[in-house]
């Protein structure tokens, strides 16, 4: 199953993310490696937020990172929240549905 991790951000975001971005981004890499987070990134123009695309059995991974990610403890995200996501057209779509199928 894939769930998505929606994060809003402060206004301050851009100016603060410096100091925390080694330690998200090491975070962030230790997730991939588990097989855990698939993809992630900030959106652009405007950087308003961001968007993590986990894999898993549950939301644990994705709720685990977003309690540890130093931009969350830091207040640079403002909110976050996972939400499952039924994927069903590509490679990695985790139930996969074919037409005439």
């Amino acid at each position: 199953m894939h769930y998505l991790l929606f994060y809003d951000v402060s206004p301050e975001y851009q100016e603060r993310r410096a100091e925390f971005r080694a330690e998200h981004l090491t975070l962030a890499w230790q997730a991939q490696s588990r097989g855990e987070l698939v993809l992630g990134g900030a959106f652009a123009d405007p950087v308003d937020g961001a968007l993590l695309l986990f894999q898993g059995e549950s939301a644990e991974g994705a709720e685990r990172f977003a309690a540890a990610d130093p931009y969350v403890r830091n207040g640079l995200v403002t909110r976050w929240r996972v939400r499952p996501w039924t994927t069903v057209v590509g490679e990695d779509a985790a139930s996969p549905i074919r037409p005439g199928a």
